[in-house]
């Protein structure tokens, strides 16, 4: 995998960062966000590091919307949410510059605002 050396997420993906990571395979990995905007607040970021959705290739991207989808279901069922924000930056508005994706749940009653550490217990 191609690794950026002062990259966060790179860093997070190589195990050198700790994080609160609910799904992994072979082309990414999904955790929550550490300063979450919501409940299950979660970043999809690929393994290899891709800048932008104009450097990301599109097997890549397509894989990244199935796990969104596979996400989506374990958040609906564990945090009984009503719905998902999908929101990916890219130039000025991207404050790490490696393709990440943002799954924002959505409620109808969200009720407490928990920690990343109480929201990873109730999804494993």
């Amino acid at each position: 995998m191609v690794m950026k050396m002062n990259c966060i997420f790179c860093k997070i993906v190589n195990g050198e960062m700790p994080s609160y990571t609910i799904y992994e395979d072979e082309l990414v990995k999904a955790f929550l966000d550490t300063n979450p905007d919501v409940n299950g607040h979660t970043l999809i970021v690929p393994k290899k590091h891709y800048q932008d959705l104009f450097d990301i290739d599109e097997n890549t991207l397509m894989h990244i919307m199935n796990v969104a989808k596979k996400i989506d279901k374990q958040l609906r069922e564990k945090l009984n949410t009503n719905g998902l924000t999908l929101v990916q930056n890219n130039g000025l508005k991207q404050e790490v510059k490696h393709f990440h994706l943002h799954l924002k749940p959505q409620y109808k009653n969200e009720g407490k605002k928990l920690s990343p550490k109480e929201i990873y217990d109730i999804l494993k």
